[in-house]
């Protein structure tokens, strides 16, 4: 397949349940073939930042709003035709088999970050509001940093889960929720949800940046909608 026939997106976790899902309705409307590059922010080589610092071609690039924000101010990204296209909550998971923690409330929350032997958290918009935010708001900071695990270079912080090396894990609902070998998907409570919004932009390496601007609108469309929230994710048009 040639270049020219493609649609080259890298796109974070939390959206890419809803790229896979929508993706036959964007090559209907594009006529051309979408291809993920990348599903993860990560950290590393091959985080999308260095990807695309190298750059990478990139015709979309979906990522939490204040990195798209960043990418357009390091001209990564174009500034003409980025949307938002989903809102998302973070939650928590344990293994398998494993009984249900209640985190119902702040207090319940804190109980079961004290008492678990692992936590772990993921490199982008999750484990930043829980390592430098939820923790402190908690007053547990001290006593859980030590035991959490940053989990990185793409890898889902479920997976982790799964194999028994964590107790508990945060991330986006959308990561967590496909992943297999993880029960109990819980979103912190409301007095604690930190709600992020992620946006879509045209990336400058873009081969056709037009066609890119039509899926972007396509994936802010109300069209999309009922597919995008079948993921974990709230639409922003539903």
């Amino acid at each position: 397949m040639t270049v020219a026939t493609e649609i080259s997106v890298m796109t974070s976790g939390t959206f890419t349940a809803a790229l896979f899902a929508l993706a036959p309705q964007l090559e209907r409307l594009t006529g051309k073939k979408i291809v993920a590059r990348t599903t993860s922010v990560g950290t590393g080589e091959t985080s999308i930042p260095n990807r695309l610092r190298r750059g990478e071609v990139a015709d979309i690039v979906i990522v939490a709003d204040g990195l798209l924000r960043r990418f357009i101010a390091d001209g990564l990204v174009l500034a003409d035709g980025h949307r938002p296209v989903a809102r998302s909550s973070i939650g928590m998971a344990v293994r398998a088999g494993a009984p249900k923690p209640d985190i119902s409330s702040a207090d319940a929350l804190r109980r079961v970050l004290l008492q678990a032997k692992s936590i772990g958290y993921s490199a982008s918009v999750s484990g930043e509001y829980l390592t430098t935010e939820l923790y402190r708001r908690l007053g547990i900071a001290d006593q859980v940093m030590t035991k959490s695990r940053l989990i990185g270079e793409g890898e889902r912080v479920g997976a982790v889960i799964a194999r028994g090396e964590l107790d508990v894990g945060f991330q986006q609902m959308s990561e967590l929720l496909p992943v297999p070998g993880i029960a109990h998907i819980t979103p912190l409570p409301p007095e604690l949800q930190k709600v992020s919004v992620f946006s879509a932009g045209v990336g400058a390496s873009s081969r056709d940046a037009a066609v890119a601007r039509a899926a972007i609108a396509f994936l802010a469309s109300a069209e999309a909608a009922s597919a995008i929230a079948a993921t974990g994710i709230e639409p922003i048009n539903p």
